[in-house]
């Protein structure tokens, strides 16, 4: 992929094992927006779709060593019902493979849900919340 390209506008869908292998690399590969695979593996709907938009190109000015990546918004389907909406890196060779949503009436509803849906920080605060912690 030719990074001085314009960054990829695909909205992506993913099943959970994709995501749950895509955010172990973000870790294991320690790039810098990356998630918990074991709150993934919590939280995400087993069963679900969740969505990758491209936000912005990422690099590591300081570890040169780290390829540049994609900064992707992401939406996550809760097993709990629901979505949250957090930010993960992603390689290109990873996204680029990874299925678009082609249906205009699919891509209407996640950008609806993207604007309604809390962040992962916001949702974990509010669970706290309610289990009574503070």
């Amino acid at each position: 992929m030719d990074f001085d390209q314009p960054v990829p506008r695909q909205l992506k869908a993913v099943d959970s094992a994709s995501l749950f292998r895509l955010a172990a690399r973000a870790c294991e590969r320690g790039l810098s927006q990356e998630m918990d695979p074991a709150w993934v593996r919590a939280n995400a709907a087993p069963d679900g779709t969740h969505y990758w938009w491209p936000a912005l190109w990422h690099s590591l000015s300081h570890r040169p060593d780290v390829p540049r990546q994609l900064r992707c918004e992401l939406l996550i389907t809760l097993g709990a019902g629901g979505h949250v909406m957090s930010l993960l890196d992603v390689l290109p060779d990873d996204f680029a493979p990874l299925p678009r949503v082609t249906s205009c009436g699919e891509g209407t509803q996640v950008s609806r849900l993207f604007d309604r849906a809390l962040s992962v920080r916001e949702w974990i605060l509010r669970e706290g919340e309610g289990a009574g912690l503070s």
